[in-house]
Order: structure tokens, then sequence, then C-alpha cells
């Protein structure tokens, strides 16, 4: 791969996820400032979620179709955009979900349409995308730190210029974005539906959504209860940092990690320090050590088990198909798996405080929702374990070679 590729394609992620940085851990936190009810907020917060489902199979289509990528995440950027402008002049749950209903729409599209131009790229190059990726990964801890501080001296409502102003910028790159030559695959005469009723991608994309189901409470609500518990905003700022910083680490480490191991241990070990995860950051919230604990389990939880993710989709989805396939991983992982953990989070946090105070448990509604969510990894690995069989051939071998 090229200097030149290998730099617009991480500067294009770094963007990307500077803007995902400053959105997750502080946009239900302004919410929150708007006086909308835990309920409300995982209504809202999921709708970026709802929107994965059908939108990315949309633009999907079209980028396979067309066999052009670039176009499509020129108009879904500068379409999230002229959303997200609205923002200034919305107030109250309707004006709101209009607005954040357009900018995830599009918004929810952009990633996949970005990492199917990617991977294109890759397999005619000899590039690596976990040295990509990892621009990302770095565009989000500067942008969650530095919004921690900036939050605290100018008010949460900076925020909202903080992101108009990342958006701009996303779309100014898209122009430094090369399209790229879709290789033919062997499975190019199949249909879509051909691939996805196998049995293996079944196991895998149900073990994905139940993953990203307890990330839906994560990404929604942990800003929030850390700042029920007493956390301040730069606080906040720094842990979803650490985990984000153990997840460069993590990418960086993925060529020796999927030559020493299969792609099915490194799926099924990430689910398993899941359950880990999610229970500390249920019972240990007082702990900061623990908290901090449980953050770096974030590099195996999001980690290892996107990287592995990505790879095993990547391989039942080639050739003409390879646009159409990052959209149903998204759109079943992230859309549904996102959605029920979002939505049953904001539930969990305005009503199970009640119920623990009826029967008298030591444990706040966040606290329960939290232990709650480790659940649905515990039930991922057993899908995934005995669901999911690679053959030799796509049981290591890939991109992060």
């Amino acid at each position: 791969m090229s200097h030149a590729l290998h730099f617009n394609l991480s500067r294009f992620y770094f963007i990307y996820y500077f803007f995902v940085g400053a959105f997750v851990p502080y946009w239900g936190l302004y919410l929150e400032a708007e006086k909308f009810s835990p309920a409300d907020i995982g209504i809202l917060m999921s709708l970026f979620q709802i929107s994965r489902i059908f939108a990315p199979n949309f633009w999907g289509w079209l980028a396979d179709h067309t066999a052009k990528r670039v176009v499509w995440i020129k108009l879904t950027a500068v379409l999230g955009l002229l959303g997200f402008v609205a923002v200034f002049w919305a107030h109250g749950f309707w004006a709101i979900f209009l607005v954040m209903a357009a900018l995830s729409l599009f918004t929810s599209s952009t990633l996949p349409l970005s990492e199917s131009l990617t991977l294109a790229h890759l397999a005619t190059t000899n590039g690596h995308y976990s040295r990509i990726r990892m621009w990302g990964s770095l565009g989000f801890i500067v942008a969650s730190v530095v919004l921690g501080y900036v939050t605290e001296a100018y008010g949460i409502h900076s925020l909202l210029w903080f992101l108009l102003a990342v958006q701009i910028v996303l779309f100014a790159l898209t122009f430094k974005l090369p399209e790229a030559k879709i290789a033919p695959h062997a499975h190019d005469e199949f249909s879509i539906w051909q691939v996805v009723k196998q049995p293996n991608v079944i196991a895998l994309l149900l073990g994905c959504a139940l993953m990203v189901t307890a990330h839906g409470v994560l990404y929604n609500f942990y800003s929030i209860y850390l700042g029920q518990h007493g956390y301040s905003k730069s606080t906040i700022g720094l842990l979803w940092s650490v985990g984000v910083i153990c997840e460069i680490g993590i990418f960086m480490l993925m060529p020796k990690i999927m030559a020493r191991f299969s792609l099915k241990k490194i799926l099924l070990t990430s689910l398993a320090l899941a359950v880990i995860r999610f229970s500390l950051i249920g019972v240990a919230i007082d702990s900061i050590f623990m908290i901090v604990l449980a953050q770096t389990l974030h590099a195996a939880t999001f980690g290892s088990f996107h990287a592995a993710s990505v790879e095993v989709v990547t391989q039942f989805f080639n050739g003409r198909h390879q646009a159409k396939g990052q959209a149903i991983y998204n759109s079943v992982a992230y859309g549904v798996g996102g959605t029920v953990g979002g939505v049953a989070g904001g539930f969990g946090l305005q009503y199970l405080g009640p119920l623990a105070d009826y029967f008298g448990w030591p444990y706040s509604s966040g606290q329960i929702t939290f232990m709650l969510a480790a659940i649905f990894p515990l039930i991922g690995f057993l899908v995934i374990g005995l669901g999911l069989k690679l053959t030799p051939h796509n049981q290591t071998q890939g991109m992060f070679r």
C-alpha cells in the first residue's frame, strides 16, 4: 500500500472516530442536561443503532451495484452534517428525535462504506487493516479526553459546536479518499441470501449481536452511570480513553495473536472476558482500580472481538458482496444488538431502582443494569462455541497478517 493511500485512509478513520469519541461519551450527558429521562435517552441514543439495521444495507447495495464507494461516502457525510445543523434549534423530545434520526440515518452508513473501501484496497495491496484502524482509536482517545476538559470548562452545550466542526472536517476529507477496484471472487455468482443463510454466518451474526447488546448499555449509559456515582467529566473522559488505548494495543498485536490462535478462539476468549468486564462495572463501581481494570478489558470485548469478527465477515462476504457483507454485519450486530441494549439499558436505569428497593437489594439501578448486561456475552459464548465452525483454510489467515 502506498504511503499516500495509507495516510488518506488513516486520516479519515482518525476524524471519523474523533467524532465518535466526542459523541458517544458525552451526548448522553447533553441529553441528561436537557432534562430527558433515562428511558427517553435510551430511545434517542438507540436511533443510531436502529438506523444501522436498515440504512447501511441500502448504501451497501448501492456501493456494490455501482462498484463505487467514495461517492456514497461523500453523500452520507454531507447529509449527516446537514442533519446535525438543526440540533441548534431543536428542543424537546420530538425535535431532538427528528434531528438524531436524520443524523443517524446517514452517519451510521459512513463507517461500513469506509470499511468496505479500506478492505477493497487491502485486497490488492500489502497493507494492514490494524495499522489503519489504529488511527481511528487514536482519534477517539483524543476527542474523549479533550471533551472532558472542554465540557467542564465551557459547559456541556459546547459539545454541539465541537461536533459541528468535526463533521465539516470529515466531509472535506472524503474528497481525499481514492476509489478502489473490486477484485472478482469465486462466490460472485451466489446471491447474498445464499451467503447469509449459512449456519456459520447465522451463528457469527447472532454471537456478534449478543456481544454488542451489552455494549449498547455501555455506549448509551456508561457516562451517565459514572456521573451518578460521583465521577467528574474529566475522569469519565479519561476512563473512556483507557479502554481505547488498550484497544490500540490489541490492534497492533493482532497479527501475532492471529498467527498463534484461531479466529474462533479469539472470539470465545473475548466473549468470556466481556462477562467479567460487565460484571465488574456493575458490582465494583465505587472502586476506581476495578473500574480501570474493567476498562482495560475493552481490548478484548471490542478490540480483538471486532478484529476477528471483521476477518470472518470478510471471508464469508467477498468480491461483489463485500460492501453488503459489511453492511449486514453492522446492521445485525450494531443495529439490532445495539438497539436492544440501548433501549433495555434506559428502562433498566429508570425502573430497576424501585425494584431493588422493594426487594432490599444493596445495588443501584445502574449496577443491576450492568450486571444483567453480562448475560448477553455469556449467551454469545454458547452460540459461537456451538454454532461457528471454521475450516482450516479460514482459521487464522487474513488481512491482520
